[in-house]
């Protein structure tokens, strides 16, 4: 819990947050147990107002760029202001399942001969 304690003491550092949500979500891949390499941020503030995706994006890539130079692999951003967020019902979409393995895998050799990959 050492990275997503850090991701979440960032966050609320740097900004308003009205709510802030970090989920280690790798359990879900391909990775050892107890893995601290994927991650769903959803973060409500009122800093995001105005902002196009990208932008939001980069504030927060800025803020995490130690942990995503780091272990972290990926990172699943819901950024919302105060009015999108009540708009949305005040939930972020789940996250997609792991497809299963590295692009080296049999899974990803698998989805390649059949022309998904």
């Amino acid at each position: 819990m050492k990275i997503q304690n850090a991701i979440e003491t960032k966050l609320n550092e740097a900004f308003d947050a009205r709510f802030l949500q970090v989920e280690n979500e790798s359990h879900k891949h391909s990775v050892p147990p107890n893995s601290e390499t994927h991650f769903k941020v959803t973060l409500v503030s009122p800093e995001f107002e105005g902002l196009m995706r990208v932008r939001r994006h980069q504030a927060i890539y800025k803020v995490l760029a130690e942990e995503l130079e780091g272990e972290v692999h990926a990172l699943a951003l819901h950024l919302y202001s105060p009015e999108e967020w009540e708009a949305s019902g005040q939930a972020a979409p789940e996250s997609p399942n792991c497809m299963g393995g590295s692009k080296k895998g049999p899974a990803m050799a698998a989805r390649s001969v059949q022309g998904e990959g």
